[in-house]
C-alpha cells in the first residue's frame, strides 16, 4: 500500500492504514473449527496445486512420478544463463526423481514442474540456481521444493532477497537444511520452510521443531525413492524430507487455496504430529 493521507491531508506513513480502513481488507473467511488433519487436508488429493521441483530434472515416464507437466533447464551458454524451455534431457543424476516421486505419493493429482539446475554428479552453481528460482517465482508456482543449498555467502543476499519476494506473492519455498552441520542457505531463511529428517516409517508423521532454524521433521532416512531407468533406490537425507513436506503442502492448498504462506506455516504447526490431538 502506498503512502495514505488523512481527510486533513496529513501524510500517514508508508504501509499504513487511515481511520476505518481496516473493513476495506477484511479477510472473507474466518476458521470456524480445529484445525486438525481431516480438516487440513481430508479428501484431497493436491488437485489444482503446482509444485516446482528445482533440482536435477524429472525422469519423463518413471511409473512412481506419473505426468510431469513442463520441463526446463537452466544452462549456462556463451551469452550468459539463459532458462532452455522443453528440456528433453529428463534427470541427469535421480535426485529430481526421487523428489518428485516422494510429492507424487503423498499428492498424486497436483501438477509438477521441472526446473533443472543440477547436471550429472550433482554439479551446480549458485548462478543457476538463483536464476531456476527467479524463474520459478515468476511462473507463480504455488509450492517450490528445493531439495539443495549453497554455502556461498556471495550470493546468500540474493537468494534471500528472492525467498522474502516469493513469500510476498503467495509460493511457498521448501527447502532443505544441509546434511552436514554447516551454514548454507535459503533453508536457514524464516520465509522458508525448512526440514531436516526422521526415522519413522509413515510418510505423514511429521515433527514441528520448537528450536529452528530448522522448522520440521519429516520421513527421510532409509527410505525407497524414485531412482532412474524406472527404478528405485535406498536413500538417506535431509533432501528426502523436504518433498515429503512440499506434498503435504500441496494437500493443503488443493483444500485451502486461499491460505498464506504464512498461514500455510501455521497449518502445518497445528497438524504436526507432536502438536495435535489424537
Amino acid at each position: 500500500m502506498s503512502i495514505l493521507a488523512h481527510e486533513s491531508n496529513e501524510e500517514l506513513p508508508a504501509w499504513s492504514l487511515p481511520a476505518a480502513a481496516g473493513e476495506s481488507i477484511r479477510l472473507p473467511e474466518a476458521w470456524t473449527e480445529p484445525v486438525t488433519r481431516e480438516w487440513a487436508w481430508g479428501g484431497t488429493a493436491g488437485k489444482g496445486v503446482r509444485v516446482c521441483v528445482l533440482d536435477s530434472g524429472i525422469e519423463h515416464g518413471h511409473p512412481l512420478v506419473g505426468r510431469v507437466d513442463h520441463s526446463v533447464a537452466i544452462v549456462r551458454e556463451d551469452g550468459g544463463i539463459v532458462v532452455r524451455e522443453d528440456d528433453a534431457e529428463g534427470d541427469l543424476c535421480g535426485h529430481g526423481t526421487a523428489c518428485a516421486g516422494i510429492i507424487r505419493m503423498l499428492a498424486p493429482e497436483c501438477e509438477l514442474v521441472s526446473v533443472r539446475v543440477l547436471g550429472a554428479g550433482y554439479t551446480g552453481s549458485a548462478k543457476v540456481m538463483l536464476r531456476g528460482l527467479e524463474w520459478a517465482i515468476e511462473q507463480g508456482f504455488d509450492v517450490v521444493n528445493m531439495s539443495l543449498s549453497t554455502t556461498k555467502r556471495d550470493y546468500v543476499d540474493r537468494l534471500h532477497e528472492l525467498a522474502d519476494t516469493a513469500y510476498f506473492k503467495r509460493t511457498m519455498l521448501v527447502a532443505s537444511a544441509h546434511n552436514m552441520p554447516v551454514e548454507s542457505f535459503p533453508w536457514r531463511f524464516a520465509s522458508v520452510i525448512s526440514v531436516g529428517s526422521h526415522e519413522e516409517s509413515d510418510p505423514f508423521t511429521f515433527y514441528s521443531n520448537p528450536t529452528p532454524p530448522v522448522e520440521f521433521f519429516a520421513r527421510g532416512l532409509e527410505i525407497d525413492v524414485a531412482w532412474l531407468g524406472g527404478g528405485t533406490l535406498r536413500s538417506t537425507g535431509n533432501s528426502f524430507a523436504t518433498p515429503h513436506i512440499s506434498g503435504i503442502c500441496a494437500l493443503i492448498l488443493g483444500k485451502h487455496p486461499e491460505l498464506t504462506p504464512y498461514q500455510l506455516k501455521s497449518v502445518l504447526h497445528l497438524t504436526a504430529s507432536n502438536v495435535r490431538d489424537e
